[in-house]
């Protein structure tokens, strides 16, 4: 029997729970307000439940409420569940979420802002303002069908990033099912499994365009960063990003911290006279920054990846190779011109070697056999070529 009647409702002060039978509580506040609570098993776990404010709520309606829960329950249904996508985001809102909180994860600022960009271009015309619970496979699919042939990789990474956003949102109990997941593979193509490998100089041709590249009108910064990112075989972000804290020139090594690195983990670069070279050019250029290959433009920022992209293009180099196919280059050359190692090769790119278990013992990077190889390397890089390719023309 209900223990509750409307006046006892309104008169009672005493703070903490009353209860009215079949679960139901009017919870009384020290502060005098009052709410409806109701205890539940969902699942075989016991949860609660908030009902509303009274007399907002009547006591009525409190037991209706209470009634429909239970027989959610006895259907094998979730009301707290049902509750939570009642106030599912917008799609544009829970993207904002899922960015956020990946802003610390993500290691490149240009990632971030594509990652939004992608979105904002091809998935928010269709879905920005429907609620995540409300996105379904159809909707998920008039955004990738324009473009899942014409521009692939466009395509793949637009669905990986909508998959996760709903991840996040069944995480969170707003939604059941991911309709960027399997459940659309049968009304797509399948992609073709090809990996387009960047634009590469052949290896003998490097020194003629470190050549070209050094009697060019760029500036002094441009080329010196073009010119020690070559010698040291790193990526470009790692070299623009340089910073003086990071090399020893005692021990003629580069340390460079895991959160500038690809791999996560910090790398040891060995410096070629050359390198060491380049480092004492730019220290009577050096700002109050710790950069050593300050931007032009904003003293405070690296040269843009953009800016060595242009060095390639102004020498009309750009149609041939690009920044990052030196490193190709290099480890060609490495392979065909040198006894090294497979192992010196591969660490001398920051890339793993082995298996899990392998790298696990490996406790040395080969640092002084690896010096080995980047002298040999800046040998060949700024020889003289015996006959200079024509790079222009």
């Amino acid at each position: 029997m209900p223990k509750l009647t409307l006046a006892k409702c309104k008169a009672v002060k005493k703070p903490g729970l009353h209860g009215d039978g079949g679960g139901l509580y009017l919870l009384v506040k020290r502060t005098g307000g009052k709410s409806w609570a109701q205890r539940i098993t969902i699942h075989g776990k016991r949860r609660e439940l908030g009902l509303g404010g009274f007399p907002t709520v009547s006591l009525a309606k409190a037991r209706a409420l209470a009634a429909l829960n239970r027989a959610t329950v006895a259907e094998g249904g979730d009301p707290l569940a049902d509750k939570r996508r009642g106030k599912a985001p917008a799609f544009r809102d829970a993207a904002a979420d899922v960015h956020r909180i990946n802003l610390s994860r993500w290691r490149s600022a240009k990632h971030a802002a594509d990652w939004w960009a992608t979105l904002e271009r091809h998935a928010f015309p269709c879905l920005a303002d429907t609620p995540v619970d409300s996105i379904s496979r159809f909707d998920v699919l008039d955004v990738l069908t324009p473009i899942w042939t014409k521009r692939p990789e466009t395509a793949r990474r637009v669905r990986q990033r909508i998959r996760t956003i709903m991840q996040w949102a069944i995480a969170r109990g707003y939604a059941e099912l991911n309709p960027a997941g399997e459940i659309i593979d049968g009304a797509l193509p399948a992609m073709p499994k090809v990996k387009a490998h960047l634009r590469a100089l052949p290896f003998q041709e490097v020194p003629a365009a470190l050549a070209t590249v050094d009697n060019s009108r760029s500036s002094p910064v441009t080329r010196a960063c073009l010119r020690f990112l070559v010698l040291t075989a790193v990526r470009s972000g790692t070299a623009r990003g340089a910073r003086w804290s990071e090399f020893d020139p005692d021990s003629r090594v580069w340390h460079i911290p895991g959160s500038r690195m690809k791999s996560g983990s910090t790398h040891r670069v060995p410096l070629s006279d050359p390198a060491l070279s380049i480092l004492d050019d730019m220290r009577t250029l050096r700002d109050d920054s710790d950069l050593v290959f300050p931007s032009p433009v904003r003293p405070d920022r690296p040269i843009s990846d953009m800016t060595l992209t242009k060095l390639l293009r102004d020498n009309d180099l750009a149609e041939r190779t690009t920044v990052h196919g030196f490193r190709s280059a290099f480890r060609d050359w490495a392979a065909e011109r040198t006894n090294a190692p497979h192992a010196v090769m591969e660490l001398a790119l920051a890339h793993k070697v082995g298996t899990a278990v392998e790298q696990a013992y490996a406790r040395s990077d080969l640092i002084e056999k690896r010096r080995a190889l980047m002298d040999q390397w800046a040998r060949f890089v700024t020889a003289s070529p015996a006959a200079v390719i024509q790079l222009r023309g």
